[in-house]
């Protein structure tokens, strides 16, 4: 018997960046595998990319987005940057996405930390008059933190890494 070379249809997909591995079955999108030029049940770049966090790297950036606003409530608001720290302490060299969540988070929270020392301090130079543009600037700074925290989340969930506005970039 003689063979017949096999049709590209019949061999496995191969993603063309990574053309130097050794290939595996062909990723699919859904039930069933599919044949070289059938068209997909999903719209391509609907899943997630190749590379990106999966199962304990998402949880813990998440962990990383969602344990400032805990820390900052727990301590009245004085070290939401510490559950970040933490989070980027234990998990810096084991992936970079969560490696960089965590920094995001850490940075971002220390500048709300400074300004609101500074806000603070303004406060008691001023005998206490400077709670008029304090408590107003507290506000702010809270619900933008917030804002920010859930939206980090948000994108942790979808295995994303968000960029947080207005740092000083101590970690990274």
């Amino acid at each position: 018997m003689t063979q017949t070379p096999q049709s590209p249809s019949d061999q496995p997909w191969q993603d063309p960046q990574r053309a130097g591995e050794p290939s595996g079955p062909p990723p699919t999108s859904g039930p069933g595998p599919q044949a070289f030029g059938q068209p997909s049940s999903t719209p391509p770049g609907s899943g997630a990319p190749s590379g990106a966090p999966q199962g304990d790297e998402r949880t813990m950036m998440l962990l990383a987005h969602l344990s400032a606003p805990l820390a900052m409530l727990l301590s009245v608001g004085w070290v939401p940057f510490l559950g970040p720290l933490l989070i980027w302490l234990f998990y810096k060299d084991r992936s970079a996405a969560v490696r960089t969540a965590s920094a995001g988070a850490f940075n971002f929270n220390l500048t709300l930390t400074i300004i609101s020392i500074v806000l603070w301090i303004s406060v008691i130079l001023t005998l206490f008059i400077g709670l008029i543009w304090a408590i107003p600037a507290w506000i702010a700074l809270f619900v933008v933190q917030l804002w920010c925290h859930i939206k980090g989340a948000v994108r942790a969930a979808d295995g994303r890494v968000y960029e947080y506005p207005f740092q000083i970039r101590l970690l990274s």
